[in-house]
């Protein structure tokens, strides 16, 4: 397998040498000619590595129709960059070629006056269509359906389901399901092709019902989809009005994009920072500037709260100071574990995991493991104190007591911390608010303000009498 990878590694590499070397000729016949002979999504693929003069020299050399398909294949960035590349006709029919769900999602994120334009462009059905799924909120199911779909009648004979898929079955953006309608349009359930292909063609589709169907609504959110394809583990999935009328149809490569890209802004977001609307190497410098400054400056901000903290103990400070010490030890334990309970409550509750109603199955588990956690970290600490004392001095003769603070002070830190990282997304997602946004930076700076409260009382209600 290695080797074959080696193989098609370097065949790829002598492609892309060739092809750039009828570039710097201007050869457009040869490119034409051996672009002929290729498979689409390997053109696409060369496109893609090479540089933005060479990507644009290399798809002007194609032919319309094969154009047409090979922007099918390309990331939405350099389709947008090719549609600026050419005249606004073949923009228009590039643009047409595509289906109508992936023709939404790229234009969704266009300019408005780039939209009009191109849309001018548009056959007429194609654009009537267009902007029809345009109308629907953005984030919606609405943007994300496609209308090429196969509806039929309960009263039909499996013969007549037959010659209606043999003429307009090249339509449809699936076959894996056909749609069952009423006279009105109203879905009323959905029959898997394979079924009709094992009874007598006199049956009638009435006779393989059972009006048990699952279906999304139009202005269902992004996230509700991504969780009702991984539920019920579908190919496509029909969407409906209020009144249940049937509109289209979502298909699972659609939702595995979608899926990527919500998954791409949580990370981010987790990560402190506003998600970027572009590829990182392809966003405008000062853009992705502004996405990361505002939430560094809120932390920035936050962490000041520190050294406030931090001046309520200054006596204590100045009397052990070897409470200091500890200090980065102790905060950085209950950020690192508030860090890992954000991430894990925000990703199980993104998965369908964690609902808003188990906040209290959630508060329970993360209690035990907060205490469990910090049981472990207190004794390593103690451990450390204790074998250290063994042969320096530099915890002073009250060393113990110094061990015994740090154990008690990292269980209440590492708990408060671990109980803060979960629970924060549950009280953002009460709040109809993004729980991504619950990032770890966000918590560590939150728990490490209160760790140095719960640091300082420990050690005050420890080494009272002693030290302090």
């Amino acid at each position: 397998m290695l080797l074959r990878d080696l193989d098609h590694s370097e065949t790829d590499q002598n492609t892309l040498s060739l092809l750039r070397n009828w570039v710097r000729h201007g050869d457009e016949k040869a490119i034409k000619e051996f672009f002929n002979k290729a498979n689409p999504y390997k053109i696409a693929e060369w496109i893609g590595h090479e540089r933005k003069k060479i990507q644009i020299a290399l798809f002007r050399a194609l032919d319309l129709p094969l154009a047409t398909e090979v922007f099918d294949y390309l990331p939405p960035r350099l389709q947008k960059r090719f549609l600026y590349s050419v005249s606004q006709d073949q923009a228009g029919r590039l643009l047409a070629a595509l289906s109508s769900d992936d023709r939404t999602a790229f234009l969704q994120e266009m300019p408005r006056s780039v939209i009009n334009d191109l849309l001018k462009f548009l056959p007429v059905d194609v654009k009537t269509e267009t902007l029809t799924l345009l109308g629907y909120p953005k984030g919606s199911i609405g943007r994300l359906m496609t209308p090429n779909y196969l509806a039929i009648k309960s009263d039909w004979t499996v013969e007549k389901v037959m010659d209606h898929l043999l003429e307009h079955g090249h339509d449809s953006e699936t076959l894996t399901l056909l749609y069952v309608v009423d006279d009105q349009g109203k879905l009323i359930d959905d029959i898997r092709l394979r079924d009709l292909l094992f009874v007598p063609r006199t049956d009638t589709v009435e006779s393989l019902m059972d009006h048990q169907f699952i279906a999304l609504q139009v202005d269902d959110d992004d996230e509700t989809a991504i969780a009702i394809f991984r539920r019920y583990d579908r190919t496509a999935l029909p969407v409906v009005d209020h009144n249940g009328m049937l509109l289209g149809i979502v298909t699972i490569d659609d939702v595995l994009r979608l899926s990527d890209r919500e998954a791409t802004e949580d990370i981010q977001k987790i990560g402190g920072q506003e998600a970027l609307d572009e590829p990182y190497m392809d966003i405008p410098f000062l853009t992705l500037m502004k996405k990361r400054a505002g939430w560094l400056v809120v932390l920035f901000l936050g962490e000041m709260l520190t050294a406030t903290a931090l001046s309520y103990f200054e006596v204590q400070i100045s009397k052990a100071v070897v409470l200091a010490l500890f200090l980065p030890l102790i905060i950085s334990s209950g950020g690192n574990a508030g860090s890992q309970a954000t991430t894990l409550i925000i990703r199980a509750m993104a998965l369908g995991e964690v609902k808003l109603r188990d906040w209290w199955r959630v508060i329970r588990r993360e209690l035990a493991s907060g205490l469990f956690l910090g049981i472990i970290l207190g004794a390593v600490g103690f451990a450390r104190i204790a074998l250290w004392s063994q042969f320096s001095t530099i915890y002073g003769e009250h060393w113990i007591l110094v061990a015994w603070t740090i154990f008690f002070a990292l269980i209440g830190v590492v708990l408060w911390g671990t109980l803060s990282g979960a629970v924060f997304p549950l009280i953002l997602r009460f709040l109809k608010i993004d729980p991504a946004t619950s990032s770890a930076p966000f918590v560590a700076t939150a728990v490490d303000v209160t760790g140095i409260i719960i640091y300082f009382l420990t050690a005050i209600t420890i080494l009272s009498g002693t030290l302090l």
